[in-house]
């Protein structure tokens, strides 16, 4: 029976969006972590303050830190000036901070989501930001989300909507286990998964329909999102990147001591692979 590799891991800056940025790079390094991403939504943080890119970068790099990721650009298959004005911005920060990439997630309040439009809106969104990010070398990951009101929650469209606009390798496609649990989406697509985003959830009472972000903790024996026989299906089919925790759980934001938290919960996936 081949035994599954050991993953390596990464930190979104959402584990401990409390910290600056130089204390969430010194975090990834105190438990032993060497890739993080960086996000545009958390108030005086990185680039919501007005930090310069090229500041983020080196202090990525004293850490002995890489970015792998800007986390995200938003409602990105609502493609508008104002939307292509924001990627501009955005791949311009990623590529002047040495980030390899930028998140893409769709718009989620219900609209779009009519079949044909939800289609034509991920191909148009597509073939406006390919140039942008290509031009950058910034590699755009699309992330479906598995809520049901969201205009792109399945994995296959994405990946169509990848091959029509010829976008293999200008794009890949995030797998969040979270969202993939949600969406109730088989197919994996790992071969075109450049990222995946980890948490579980453990409150034994909120149904699967009634699961939200603030229910988002870090992967432990109470998981109920069966992240661990998601890496392995991942790792089986030949994925071979980082696993980026992504709690939204405030339970998880007030850790005193979230360094120690984070190397329980890689010690519980390692054993457990």
């Amino acid at each position: 029976m081949p035994v599954a590799r050991l993953p390596s891991f990464a930190l979104n800056h959402m584990v401990a969006p409390s910290l600056r940025s130089d204390a969430f790079f010194a975090l990834c390094r105190k438990v032993g972590v060497a890739q993080a991403e960086i996000r545009n939504d958390l108030a005086g943080n990185a680039i919501m303050d007005g930090t310069p890119a090229v500041e983020i970068g080196s202090q990525a790099r004293n850490a002995g830190v890489s970015l792998i990721s800007i986390n995200a650009l938003q409602r990105f298959n609502e493609w508008t000036p104002a939307r292509e004005a924001e990627a501009i911005a955005l791949a311009d920060y990623a590529q002047a901070a040495g980030a390899a990439a930028l998140v893409l997630v769709p718009v989620n309040d219900g609209s779009g989501r009519a079949d044909g439009e939800r289609q034509k809106n991920a191909r148009t969104a597509l073939r406006g930001l390919k140039p942008i990010l290509s031009d950058r070398g910034v590699v755009g990951l699309v992330e479906p989300l598995g809520f049901a009101i969201c205009s792109l929650r399945s994995k296959r469209e994405a990946a169509d909507a990848i091959a029509d606009i010829d976008g293999v390798g200008a794009f890949g496609l995030v797998h969040d286990t979270f969202h993939h649990f949600l969406a109730g989406e088989p197919a994996l697509f790992a071969e075109m998964t450049g990222l995946v985003h980890i948490s579980g959830v453990a409150d034994k009472e909120v149904g699967i329909d009634d699961m939200r972000d603030p229910h988002r903790v870090l992967v432990d024996e109470k998981d109920r999102l069966d992240n661990i026989g998601q890496i392995r299906a991942l790792q089986s089919a030949g994925y071979a990147g980082p696993l980026s925790f992504e709690p939204f759980s405030p339970a998880v934001h007030e850790l005193d001591d979230p360094a120690r938290a984070l190397a329980n919960s890689i010690a519980f996936i390692r054993a457990r692979l």
